[in-house]
């Protein structure tokens, strides 16, 4: 992922690039997103993230504003809600 300019970070992170996807507690799996926003209280019961390691310590209840910058790949929450943030077009 390479942010051409301030402009392009900007509309992603606005979610202005059609890269934005709101999700509860379905399994999201074959996800790419830079960036996962949880404006609630959110239990996350399972996530997984390309080229990291000790996600599993993140399968815990997270607070209201917590945004988690890494290349989530998959995910499920037992309650709250989730925004995705990707770089391309959703298809």
């Amino acid at each position: 992922m390479a942010i051409e300019n301030v402009q392009q970070l900007l509309t992603e992170q606005l979610g202005k690039n059609g890269s934005t996807e709101i999700f509860t507690t379905g399994a999201q799996t074959s996800k790419d997103w830079y960036a996962v926003y949880f404006p609630i209280t959110s239990v996350v019961a399972s996530i997984a993230v390309a080229d990291a390691t000790g996600e599993s310590a993140l399968q815990t209840t997270l607070p209201a504003g917590t945004t988690l910058f890494m290349n989530v790949t998959a995910i499920t929450l037992t309650s709250g809600i989730g925004i995705g943030y990707s770089e391309g077009i959703i298809t």
